[in-house]
């Protein structure tokens, strides 16, 4: 058995890339989202007025959607845990329908969905990180593992 700290340390994979994107973009999209309401008039008075633009939002949440699949699913391969896609598979659709169904409607309802959306994406990519780099990650476990 070797000690960990001698050991070399491991290539920071694709996924791990992937999912701290994720987990960062979803974080900054529910604070946004959370926060627009109150400062809508201000944008434009700062150059920030794209960041209240439907396009804008549909755009970044079409990229979320993208991100989150890939980099959900390819962790699901890898370690066959289910919470990750139990929480990014309801954050993906609230997300969805604040940004196309009901963007027309409610700036409160809107601004509620995409929020918990994001939340809950961001959460399943942290849970997915978590997972994929925990004291185990990658090993098999057979009759000859020596931990308990």
């Amino acid at each position: 058995m070797t000690d960990s700290a001698t050991e070399p340390e491991v290539p920071r994979r694709w996924w791990h890339a992937a999912d701290r994107l994720g987990a960062t973009a979803s974080f900054l999209c529910a604070i946004h989202c959370a926060a627009l309401p109150f400062v809508i008039a201000l944008l434009p008075l700062i150059g920030l007025s794209f960041l209240a633009d439907h396009r804008f939002e549909a755009g970044f949440v079409g990229f979320a959607c993208v991100l989150a699949s890939v980099a959900l699913v390819s962790g699901f391969r890898r370690h066959r845990r289910r919470l990750p896609l139990l929480l990014a598979v309801p954050g993906l659709l609230l997300l969805i329908l604040g940004v196309t169904f009901l963007h027309g409607g409610s700036l409160f309802v809107h601004s509620v969905l995409v929020t918990c959306g994001g939340f809950l994406v961001a959460a399943a990519h942290f849970v997915n990180l978590r997972v994929d780099r925990g004291e185990h990650a990658g090993h098999i476990h057979g009759p000859s593992c020596a931990h308990p």
